[in-house]
């Protein structure tokens, strides 16, 4: 990860808990492929639709979605749908609820940057409240839950802002241009189809068995 100070390259963020999500995932399904091969030899590999689906649909929900920050915007890759913010086109940050990117023709939440729950917001310490950007505090210097660095909205919005106001203080926005600057939003058919593909073929391995 790039200092919080904004990075200099594209800087990819995923909840903290995605990778172990996915590693136990795969393990389930990585034990579950090899009883089935010492039960039933490698024929049992044909109906390994249902196993590989989980392994895939833990993927698609835990691992592909993503927060990227980068030189020209940012990108929030959600499971169904992925989202380009240009810079220009960025006008606030909320961590109500999530990570949520405000622009003047909608807003757009990242499915990787979920704000803290209860315990996650009393587990913030000072320091998680220290050194962040400007546009994090609000009245009296208060803070939000959703914004302290220890939470994963928080963490995502540090970067988005950190890289957004140096953009500004560099003069590399032309606010100008923030009314016009174009979103850019898209279907992810690639691993819908997959996912989509896996379950159809684990209802019909089911049926045939």
């Amino acid at each position: 990860m790039n200092s919080p100070t904004g990075p200099t390259r594209t800087t990819v963020f995923r909840p903290r808990s995605s990778r172990w999500i996915l590693v136990i995932a795969c393990v389930i399904v990585g034990v579950g492929l090899a009883s089935s091969i010492v039960s039933s030899g490698l024929e049992a590999l044909a109906a390994a639709s249902p196993l590989l689906a989980v392994a895939a649909i833990a993927w698609w929900l835990f691992w592909y979605p993503a927060v990227i920050v980068g030189p020209d915007g940012v990108q929030l890759r959600n499971p169904t749908r992925t989202v380009d913010v240009p810079w220009a086109g960025l006008i606030h940050v909320d961590t109500k609820y999530a990570l949520k990117l405000i622009t003047p023709n909608g807003s757009y939440t990242a499915w990787a940057a979920p704000a803290p729950g209860v315990r996650g917001a009393h587990a913030g310490k000072p320091e998680n409240m220290q050194n962040l950007p400007s546009s994090s505090y609000g009245a009296g210097g208060s803070v939000r839950p959703g914004d302290l660095s220890n939470t994963d909205s928080g963490l995502a919005a540090l970067l988005v802002r950190s890289e957004w106001e140096r953009q500004v203080e560099k003069g590399l926005i032309d606010v100008d241009a923030t009314d016009f600057a174009r979103v850019e939003r898209r279907i992810n058919w690639l691993p819908l189809s997959v996912v989509a593909g896996l379950l159809l073929l684990s209802v019909f391995t089911f049926a045939l068995q």
